[in-house]
């Protein structure tokens, strides 16, 4: 009599591939105002190289520009950059600081992070965001406002359920302002913050009423840090190095 052996269905099971995280960095400069002293030809051409350093990364990952001139002390411009890989941030920069313009250029702010599941909403997704915050995808908002986030360490002590009845209040008041759109990103171990914060919206005002009335929840006693914020507005690279010179 043969015997038939049935496979086990655990050693035969597909081996699940984990989904793809992004990397998620906002890059903060501040330009030398020595550079304005510089010959029109000089500034011309190191506009250009820069530009065409912008362009040749946009590709390995997303960069987009947005201009902080006149908007916040200390800061004229970001660049927003996402990817799947951390090397192609890296070769960026040293591609930035080997170009004429590098040479006038500080980064006085520079925030590391990454995507990665949310461990209070499963439903509370945005437009356009998908994968439940694993894929950041930006829209087309001019405005964006960005921080870093410290929370305390008494609120991870915290029971799940506890932090779960508290976040939902502050969920509930995300969802009033269906407009702005948030994309919460994290740091921990990899930057000074725990996470790193992005709101787009289309009006200022539409992202100061909700961030006035988060105030005044529960989850905010639990915050350390929010600031510094940087109100930023959407531009092209081109518009934003010809307002700087």
């Amino acid at each position: 009599m043969t015997t038939t052996i049935q496979p086990d269905s655990q050693s035969t099971r597909p081996t699940e591939t984990p989904a793809a995280r992004q990397f998620v960095n906002f890059l903060f400069f501040s330009l030398d105002r020595s550079f304005r002293a510089e010959p029109a030809t000089v500034k011309l051409e190191a506009k250009r190289e820069l530009i065409e350093i912008v362009k040749r990364h946009t590709g390995p990952m997303m960069v987009l520009p947005y201009s902080t001139v006149g908007l916040k002390a200390g800061v004229d411009f970001m660049l927003w950059r996402i990817g799947y890989d951390i090397d192609p941030f890296q070769k960026m920069v040293a591609d930035i600081n080997r170009s004429t313009f590098g040479r006038y250029l500080t980064v006085p702010f520079n925030f590391m992070a990454m995507t990665k599941h949310s461990q209070y909403v499963e439903e509370h997704v945005h437009e356009g965001q998908e994968g439940r915050r694993l894929k950041i995808v930006p829209g087309k908002r001019p405005f964006l406002f960005v921080y870093p986030f410290v929370k305390t360490r008494d609120w991870y002590l915290l029971p799940m359920n506890e932090r779960q009845r508290i976040m939902n209040e502050h969920i509930a008041i995300g969802h009033k302002y269906p407009r702005v759109k948030i994309n919460t990103t994290y740091s921990f171990g990899l930057d000074d913050q725990d996470f790193v914060v992005a709101f787009e919206a289309d009006k200022p005002e539409e992202f100061l009423d909700l961030v006035q009335e988060l105030r005044e929840t529960e989850s905010s006693k639990y915050t350390v840090r929010d600031t510094p914020m940087f109100t930023c507005r959407r531009s092209t690279i081109e518009e934003i190095l010809e307002s700087l010179a």
